[in-house]
């Protein structure tokens, strides 16, 4: 088990400044550098994370990404730890562990600094904190850990209060409920929610932004949104197609066990959830480390019996990591990312491409047609690679309408504005006559968002005080 951490974390770190920034790396650290314990889209976690790698190396990608890579680790880590908590002994733990790490939603979300890296670390090992509970002679105190666990899960996403929920419900239902029969549990619900007040009491100050985004994805605002039968049909991708078969047995015997049947029972609550809100399909990839680890056991047993089926049980395994390092890290040529089929797969790939030059000709276009404009974009990625790597050109501080940046204020007066990604229709709203200034290109024929945006210079109607709250966009 340690050995395939250590393999994974070396992976994830060979990897780790390939490409470049994700846009929502570079929204996190423009959140970062402007402290509050909420943001319209998220809690202060993974902002101020990217704050203190960025403390330490502003310029390190890979320095960025440690906190993630960590994070992922802990996750192949706790699927051996589950399996040792089923019973397993250290070969069902290198196979739960293995079979985690070479999961494709495991991969993807280690390589890249993202609230959905720490929202899998925090509920694998609340999980795993879950399941020391239920041995037959537990010690309560356990529950000492799983609030702050839960607690600096809140920190991360508010989406994690769905799962605990749904893990509540589903013992409450099926049992063991004794577990609940202990002042700890009580204490635990008290500290998470001691935790978690700052997030809640910043929402409730902003009439509760983070609800009307969730909405907003669910329309598919963001780029991973999903469609219903897009959010059933990747569930066989998330972990690998060649795995389905052993977290599908992982159900099936967690159901079995009455100790144990109330993790396939949130894994349906769960399934039904996301599926009625149109949540992203990779909601439910928490779930997939304990339903394999369940499974490692015996199925290790069997290959412990069955000596001569282990090549094939290691190879399905090597196949499924391999396949998911060439579809979700930066391995292939940057050139690669042209297929609109990798596109497909992994939609933030391409997203991870261009930037530097993209901030080449936002200032080569300003120089050009207003020299003394400010920016303003159509969204946060592109106002995060300006911040990040505008400096040398000398431009100013961006500003949008989107997310934590229109909280973040309006350009001074009725100044002149370069658009940046806004369509036309929308700059005549609220500009007098703007003039093209051009359209980005990234110059390696990569098809991303912001692959011919469009450049204008704009001079505002009125000023941009009474603009500004018809340009909010949270998604």
């Amino acid at each position: 088990m340690w050995w395939i951490a250590v393999a994974f974390t070396i992976g994830l770190g060979a990897c780790s400044d390939r490409y470049g920034y994700h846009r929502d790396e570079l929204y996190f650290l423009a959140a970062g550098r402007h402290p509050a314990w909420g943001y319209p889209d998220q809690p202060p976690l993974t902002p101020m994370l990217a704050r203190a790698m960025s403390a330490i190396d502003p310029n390190s990608l890979m320095l960025l990404r440690v906190p993630a890579i960590v994070a992922a680790t802990l996750v192949v880590l706790c699927a051996g730890w589950m399996a040792a908590e089923f019973g397993g002994g250290r070969t069902s733990q290198a196979l739960a562990s293995g079979a985690v790490a070479a999961g494709e939603f495991v991969m993807g979300t280690g390589h890249l600094l993202s609230t959905a890296t720490f929202d899998l670390a925090a509920w694998s090992v609340i999980v795993l904190l879950v399941l020391k509970l239920l041995r037959e002679h537990a010690d309560p105190r356990w529950w000492l850990a799983v609030g702050p666990a839960v607690g600096i899960g809140l920190l991360n996403k508010a989406l994690l209060v769905l799962p605990v929920t749904a893990l509540v419900a589903a013992l409450l239902a099926v049992g063991p409920r004794k577990i609940f029969a202990s002042k700890y549990f009580y204490l635990a619900v008290g500290i998470a929610v001691l935790m978690w007040l700052p997030y809640l009491w910043w929402q409730a100050q902003h009439g509760w932004p983070q609800w009307r985004l969730s909405r907003s994805i669910a329309g598919g605002s963001s780029g991973t949104s999903s469609t219903r039968v897009q959010f059933v049909l990747l569930q066989f991708g998330l972990m690998g197609p060649l795995l389905v078969p052993l977290w599908a047995s992982g159900w099936w015997r967690l159901w079995k066990q009455p100790r144990w049947r109330a993790f396939p029972l949130t894994y349906v609550l769960l399934f039904i959830g996301f599926l009625a809100a149109a949540g992203k399909a990779y909601y439910l990839g928490g779930m997939y480390p304990v339903l394999e680890a369940a499974a490692a056991v015996p199925v290790a047993d069997w290959l412990i019996a069955h000596r001569r089926y282990w090549p094939a049980a290691v190879s399905v395994v090597a196949v499924s990591a391999v396949v998911a390092a060439v579809l979700f890290l930066p391995v292939l040529p940057t050139r690669a990312q042209r297929s609109p089929i990798l596109r497909a797969v992994n939609y933030d790939g391409a997203e991870t491409i261009g930037w530097p030059t993209y901030v080449r000709e936002i200032a080569d276009a300003r120089n050009r047609y207003a020299p003394t404009a400010g920016l303003l974009t159509a969204n946060y990625g592109e106002a995060g690679a300006i911040e990040r790597f505008g400096p040398p050109y000398g431009l100013p501080t961006p500003h949008s309408g989107q997310n934590s940046y229109w909280y973040w204020g309006p350009p001074p007066g009725s100044s002149q504005v370069l658009t940046i990604g806004l369509p036309l229709p929308a700059v005549e709203r609220i500009c007098i006559d703007p003039t093209p200034a051009g359209h980005l290109d990234n110059g390696l024929g990569i098809h991303n968002d912001e692959q011919h945006t469009p450049l204008f210079v704009c001079t505002p109607r009125t000023s941009w005080t009474e603009i500004w709250p018809h340009l909010q966009r949270l998604g």
